[in-house]
C-alpha cells in the first residue's frame, strides 16, 4: 500500500459540531464521504448515502474552545486534542446525528492528533443574531492505526496516512432545528483533507 502524495486529496468528511448545554465543551462527529486510497464502497447503500449507510464514521473528544472578538469577526481557538476513525460492522448500531453515541459505536481503526491549536473564524451579518460561513483550518498527525478489511481489501492507515492530513473545514450559518438532549447548539460541517508530507521531529 502507497502513501498518498503529499497535497493531494486525502479525504472528505461531514458531520456536525455538538456544544453542550452548558457551553463549555465542544465535539465533532461524522462520516467519510470520500477516503482516498480506499477501493471499497464507504457507504452500505451507495444509493442513499447518509450517516445512517455509513461504513467509515469518526468522533472527536471534548475540547474547551477559548473565544475573541474582532468587531464582526468571532474567532475560535480549539486545543490541540484527538479524534477516532471507527469503521461499522452488521452488529453496529447504524449512525444518527441525533444519537452522537452512535457515531462511535464501531471498531476504532485509527486515532489522529491536532498538531496544533485550530483557529476558526466567522463573520456576522445583519440582524447581528445571524452568523455566516464560518471556516477552520487544522493539521493532525496520525498517531494510532490499525489493519482492518473492507470488502475483501485490507487497508492500514499508518500505510496511506503516515504523516497525517491537514483539513479546511466549512460550518453551516444556522443550527439544525433538532437538538439532541444535553446539547445547546449543533451546527452541520464539510471537511476537506489533504496528504502531509514528511517533517521534522516534533
Amino acid at each position: 500500500m502507497t502513501p498518498l502524495m503529499p497535497a493531494s486529496v486525502a479525504w472528505y468528511v461531514t458531520g456536525r459540531f455538538y456544544v453542550s448545554s452548558d457551553g463549555k465543551t465542544v465535539q465533532d462527529l461524522g462520516y467519510f464521504l470520500h477516503l482516498e486510497g480506499i477501493t471499497g464502497s464507504l457507504f452500505t447503500d451507495p444509493k442513499v448515502k447518509s450517516e445512517a449507510t455509513a461504513r467509515l464514521t469518526f468522533r472527536s473528544a471534548l475540547f474547551k474552545p477559548d473565544k475573541i472578538t474582532n468587531g464582526g469577526l468571532s474567532l475560535s481557538l480549539d486545543p490541540v486534542g484527538d479524534f477516532t476513525l471507527y469503521l461499522k460492522g452488521e452488529k453496529h448500531a447504524r449512525s444518527s446525528f441525533y444519537l452522537p453515541d452512535s457515531f462511535s459505536d464501531g471498531t476504532p481503526i485509527a486515532t489522529f492528533r491536532r498538531a496544533s491549536v485550530v483557529v476558526g473564524g466567522a463573520f456576522s451579518i445583519e440582524p447581528s443574531t445571524q452568523r455566516a460561513l464560518s471556516l477552520n483550518v487544522f493539521t493532525a498527525r496520525l498517531v494510532w492505526s490499525a489493519e482492518f478489511e473492507l470488502d475483501g481489501q485490507r487497508y492500514d492507515l499508518r500505510h496511506l496516512l503516515p504523516h497525517g492530513i491537514t483539513q479546511w473545514g466549512q460550518v453551516g450559518p444556522s443550527p439544525v432545528p433538532l437538538t439532541p438532549e444535553g446539547f445547546s447548539s449543533v451546527l452541520p460541517f464539510l471537511g476537506s483533507a489533504v496528504a502531509v508530507g514528511p517533517g521534522g521531529a516534533r
